[in-house]
């Protein structure tokens, strides 16, 4: 029986929902990374497309007006299509390429912007995304970190109690009432930045020996796209927790 996963879109019940189905053709570990892949090759030619937009706009004084819709736009779509995908886990092979795409023109938009204000942070964020990524890869792999019950509901709660944050954050901010220390540069700021990152990153851990039990499950093939969706989400919300804390870091000198 599946452990929880605290990734919303890798809940423990959705394998054996889906193994129940019984498919000719089981989903494979590999084939979860080659669509992983993929996805992440879709979502850096459309994040390029934006990117190019916002530096070759000619005025930079106003370069956010060129990439605006593309940034509100891809945001709320990709939010969309990732709640429809968790509902419709059958066409993830449609569903999933889509997120890709414009959760890309998201973050190519506001990667340009925030290139534009602290020069070098987005290939700085990038890095600290794959370095954690690999990092997480090889402590799961050697067993460094143990996935156990115990472990599983504390990142889950961790992770639920991140979510009422940036929500409750977004809620007030509609009213003209700031979480100031959520966003500004202060140590308190920047060590709920750190903490944010690390618990991104254990989700990684949850997400690896999720998709490696439901290839022993033998889950229907159509679920390695559903599983690459899965890392896509935590891998684009850890990318943009490192982009937060880098222009903190910044924001001091």
């Amino acid at each position: 029986m599946f452990g929880k996963s605290s990734n919303p879109v890798l809940k423990e019940k959705v394998f054996s929902k889906e193994a129940s189905l019984n498919s000719s053709m089981a989903m494979t570990v590999n084939g979860t990374i080659e669509k992983t892949g993929i996805l992440l090759l879709v979502l850096i030619i459309a994040a390029s497309y934006t990117w190019g937009v916002f530096f070759n706009s000619g005025d930079m004084e106003n370069a956010m007006g060129s990439v605006g819709g593309w940034l509100i736009g891809g945001a709320l779509g990709g939010f969309a299509v990732a709640i429809a995908t968790t509902f419709m886990k059958k066409y993830a092979g449609f569903l999933a390429p889509i997120y890709a795409v414009l959760e890309g023109l998201f973050l190519g938009a506001i990667s340009a912007v925030f290139e534009s204000m602290y020069p070098g942070i987005v290939m700085n964020a990038v890095l600290g995304t794959f370095a954690t990524f690999l990092v997480m890869l090889f402590a799961y792999r050697t067993g460094l970190i143990k996935v156990t019950e115990k472990f599983r509901a504390v990142i889950f709660v961790a992770t639920g109690a991140i979510a009422v944050m940036y929500l409750l954050s977004w809620i007030l901010g509609m009213f003209g009432i700031g979480m100031s220390f959520l966003h500004d540069s202060s140590m308190l700021s920047i060590g709920i930045s750190i903490v944010v990152i690390i618990i991104a990153a254990l989700n990684l851990l949850l997400d690896f020996d999720f998709i490696e039990r439901g290839s022993a499950m033998g889950a229907p093939k159509y679920m390695e796209w559903y599983s690459a969706f899965g890392l896509l989400v935590t891998l684009v919300w850890l990318y943009i927790e490192f982009l937060r804390l880098l222009a903190k870091l910044q924001g001091r000198d």
